[in-house]
């Protein structure tokens, strides 16, 4: 079955491409592994100069990737060439630190010399998801390919032009040929690749299901894995807080990249002291948002990705208000050409319902009113998820608590859960295991080698010494 872009603003089939046949597949599979063992061996310096260029790239022409992000998966224009810049701090973060942090770590102990050594795996592949079609790639991408691997990147089959623009990228700037290639390829041919023995190692941004799929398989091969999977993302908000301030920047942080992100915020647990002004202020302002053509500056939500997508949203959305969940605004797909859910806003929705414990992607919102802090606590831990957390309160002991009790990967007081090369991401619970970026991110794909050095023995030369264990005088 071809994969092709489908323009999700009116549902036309743009381009499209055959899948990789064997063959073609095992070419790239060869080029990566001779790759690695001439990549491995290049200096810090030599990748950071490609690196850099990249970087180079990305910002002198965001605008062109920016379009093609938005013509594949939907995401309002503006938003999709600030992704293409974004990806440009992360390879310039790596560029400049990568040598730093993956630098030999003297530990001292009774040998004459200790160190921690970080050296690289080998072929890295990774499967990536369709929402951040640049910044999912760029955030693996940099750091594994600083750190002297390669990579392979699988990427979602609706946004296949997107990938070939990132090799495009990569050896634009310098990279040789066979260290990061895209392979266009079907989902039901991920267990194979990661099965063969020319692939270290695997990282996966996606679905629940997709990260049971690839950890148990990566787990059967004996081979590390990093899961970066959904989020149902609490968004705390205390009496203490600001509350307007609060309000506006829930309605950015459910409605991000059309709602679907991992990171947006989901569920929006709200003091009963304070609740009835966020909702009418959140309400009002998810009301306000313009939905349109994503290509359209003006415009502030566009399409969903693909019109499954719009189908399983629907259905939670019914499904919620089925279990009890009242609705204030949106609640169906729009009726018109293309992908449009409209934002939406549930309320009451009872413990157990999809709108409180399953991942939303799309923009909707579930209010939920709490007595107390230990109230909310109790909800935002409710979900089998734990990847990010918003805390909206100006009480010390209340950030403290909620920092040390909610679980989740990620912490963001008066803030929007964001990513940021700086900090590691990554989540605890059915929100995966491992991190992304900063230096934790960059650890993830090397060999943490142990190196004990011991004293050299003096010589003394004709002098025979008895040593546990010898049979002879």
């Amino acid at each position: 079955m071809p994969i092709a872009t489908i323009n999700p603003a009116t549902g036309e089939t743009l381009r499209t491409f055959e899948p990789l046949d064997a063959p073609e597949l095992e070419g790239k599979l060869g080029r990566a592994a001779d790759a690695f063992l001439h990549h491995r061996r290049t200096s810090f310096a030599q990748r950071a100069s490609w690196m850099s260029r990249a970087a180079e790239l990305l910002e002198s022409e965001k605008e062109t990737f920016g379009r093609l992000m938005t013509l594949e998966m939907g995401k309002p224009l503006q938003s999709a060439i600030d992704e293409a810049a974004k990806c440009a701090l992360a390879c310039r973060y790596y560029a400049a630190h990568a040598e730093s942090l993956l630098a030999d770590a003297p530990v001292e102990t009774d040998a004459a010399e200790s160190f921690v050594a970080y050296l690289p795996l080998g072929v890295i592949l990774a499967v990536m998801p369709w929402n951040f079609p640049f910044w999912q790639v760029l955030r693996f991408a940099a750091p594994a390919l600083m750190a002297g691997n390669v990579a392979l990147l699988k990427h979602a089959s609706n946004v296949p032009q997107c990938a070939l623009a990132i090799e495009d990228l990569f050896l634009r700037a310098g990279f040789p040929a066979g260290v990061f290639q895209a392979l266009l390829i079907e989902s039901d041919r991920v267990a194979a690749l990661i099965e063969d023995e020319r692939i270290a190692a695997i990282t996966l941004t996606g679905s629940e299901a997709a990260g049971r799929s690839v950890g148990a398989t990566a787990g059967k091969q004996i081979k590390k894995s990093v899961l970066e999977l959904g989020g149902s993302d609490p968004f705390v908000v205390m009496p203490s807080a600001d509350v307007d301030a609060a309000a506006s920047m829930a309605v950015k942080a459910r409605t991000i990249n059309n709602g679907q992100s991992c990171i947006a915020a989901k569920r929006f647990i709200v003091h009963d002291a304070i609740a009835d002004h966020f909702e009418r202020r959140f309400v009002a302002g998810m009301q306000a948002l313009r939905i349109g053509d994503p290509m359209d500056p003006a415009t502030q939500i566009g399409p969903l990705a693909t019109a499954q997508i719009v189908r399983d949203l629907d259905d939670q959305v019914r499904r919620s208000i089925a279990a009890g969940a009242r609705l204030l605004i949106g609640g169906r797909p729009l009726e018109r050409r293309g992908n449009f859910y409209p934002p939406t806003v549930l309320v009451d929705a009872p413990s157990g319902s999809p709108a409180r414990v399953e991942e939303l992607f799309g923009p909707v919102a579930t209010v939920i009113r709490v007595r107390d802090l230990a109230s909310a606590i109790e909800v935002a831990n409710e979900t089998d998820f734990g990847l990010g957390s918003s805390v909206w309160t100006r009480d010390d002991a209340e950030r403290d608590t909620c920092i040390r009790e909610i679980e989740a990967g990620m912490t963001f007081v008066n803030a929007i859960v964001a990513s940021d090369p700086r900090l590691p991401f990554g989540g605890v619970k059915h929100s995966g295991y491992g991190r992304e970026l900063s230096g934790l991110g960059i650890r993830e794909f090397v060999n943490i080698k142990a190196v004990s050095v011991a004293a050299a023995a003096p010589d003394r030369p004709g002098e025979m010494t008895r040593r546990s264990g010898d049979a002879t005088e």
